[in-house]
């Protein structure tokens, strides 16, 4: 138990653990648990949803031949978002994809991607109270209370993200302050006046909304909030260069969760803050290689494939994020759940090949963060001539950073990538300010190849 505190953030409580019985389950129990699980959600579906019953007709099988997690991983066909969108589209609102009348449907939700289409999610009302008990395993492991109260530093659309963190907030028992509809001067006026104690955000506009606190004359760090917490891009977890921003900036704790709007909340920030735990009352997943389909041992760097027990009004099963994770079984915390360190390590449906050598946003972004002087504000812009891809990555120095100093620091940062990534990429400085600010998730890639050889971005 040491050494479980000694990564711990003990504001309150004496637990580090919302659910100690199931957090610290044993790896065979928890499977065990699994194939139950699994082998009830395979009947469900191929009893109720005519996608799976087609899939698994197709596929020459019936629930009733899976009897071990590796007939579900060889046998069951994995499942991709493109094949609910065709679907949906051609029967608005759910397709064939949907297991129970809409009549039963209390909370309708689109992905927020980039690719022109939605995916139509919908949620019973157990559906969400499961999705949203995924962010309390997060929020109890730093230390975050049913006393504590929450703002919402988000406009409330369709978007599901922090939808399930507001249904997560009711699950603890804690105060919702909403700051939807409200200016980023208007969310720092409101933290002032309400003075909540956890702030619900993307990471990077936290870390705007600091920028704008300090613009107004006001110490981001010595408001009220002792939490931040994240989710849509990659945040504390993934970046050690925005957790040290997020902390000192706020003079609070920073956390994440990793999720898939249409799947779950599917994982947690580890205290340690090296990586997210997946939430194995909710979800199932496991490694696979993008290429041929066979699954990764553990500690290897695979996509991860997701099941998830949240969604029953739309089951998903086997189902591609398209996210390439390193999962770990054992963790300094105490807790027996999957570890994902360093969360998502780049997308298997989007890598660009610039001369030769593959290129994956995450790993850009990771040799940004390390160099002093470059802010969290940058972008990188896909063209491609003559039949080859290219990449400009933008940046941003930070505000108090020379600008007779501003070149070099764009040459520093094309070294520091050539010597990482054995790649020479075209790097440009802007002026301060000059890059978009975002709420919702950050568009970090500006894809302006031609149409028909771009890759899918979204989640």
């Amino acid at each position: 138990m040491s050494t479980v505190r000694s990564f711990w953030n003990p504001r309150s409580g004496a637990s580090p653990y919302w659910n100690p019985y199931l957090e610290t389950m044993p790896r065979e129990r928890l499977d065990a648990i699994h194939l139950k699980r699994i082998k009830s959600l395979l009947r469900y579906a191929y009893d109720n949803s005519p996608f799976y019953r087609q899939k698994f007709q197709e596929a020459g099988i019936t629930p009733d031949d899976i009897r071990t997690l590796e007939d579900f991983k060889t046998r069951v066909p994995v499942t991709d978002k493109s094949d609910f969108i065709h679907l949906q589209e051609e029967n608005p609102h759910y397709g064939q994809t949907g297991a129970m009348p809409e009549e039963y449907i209390a909370h309708h939700c689109e992905t927020s991607g980039t690719t022109g289409i939605p995916l139509r999610i919908p949620y019973t009302m157990y559906d969400t109270e499961r999705y949203g008990e995924g962010w309390v395993y997060g929020w109890w492991a730093v230390g975050i209370r049913p006393h504590d109260t929450f703002y919402f530093a988000f406009n409330w659309g369709l978007f599901a993200g922090f939808w399930s963190a507001y249904w997560g907030v009711r699950r603890l028992g804690g105060k919702v302050y909403s700051g939807g509809g409200q200016t980023t001067e208007g969310h720092i006026r409101a933290i002032q006046r309400l003075r909540p104690t956890v702030l619900l955000s993307t990471p990077t506009y936290a870390l705007y909304m600091a920028e704008v606190a300090r613009e107004m004359g006001i110490d981001p760090a010595g408001l009220s909030i002792k939490y931040t917490y994240h989710a849509g891009e990659p945040g504390p977890c993934a970046l050690p260069a925005v957790r040290k921003q997020l902390d000192e900036s706020w003079g609070a704790f920073s956390s994440e969760c990793y999720g898939v709007a249409e799947l779950h909340s599917l994982t947690f920030g580890c205290p340690t803050r090296e990586g997210v735990h997946l939430d194995e009352t909710n979800t199932f997943s496991w490694s696979r290689d993008p290429e041929s389909g066979k699954e990764i041992p553990e500690g290897q760097i695979g996509e991860n494939i997701v099941t998830t027990y949240v969604n029953n009004a739309q089951p998903l099963i086997n189902y591609r994020t398209h996210d390439l994770v390193e999962r770990h079984y054992n963790c300094v915390c105490g807790r027996t759940w999957a570890f994902l360190r360093g969360v998502v390590l780049g997308r298997s449906d989007f890598m660009v090949t610039i001369r030769g050598t593959n290129v994956y946003q995450s790993a850009v972004e990771k040799i940004l963060g390390s160099i002093p002087g470059v802010s969290t504000h940058y972008q990188m812009i896909l063209t491609r001539e003559k039949g080859l891809d290219r990449m400009l990555v933008q940046v941003e120095p930070v505000k108090e950073y020379p600008v007779e100093k501003q070149v070099q620091l764009g040459e520093q940062v094309g070294k520091a990538i050539h010597q990482a990534l054995k790649v020479r990429l075209e790097v440009e400085t802007v002026p301060v300010g000059s890059l978009p600010r975002y709420e919702l998730k950050t568009k970090r890639i500006v894809d302006q190849r031609p149409k028909e050889v771009r890759r899918a971005l979204d989640r």
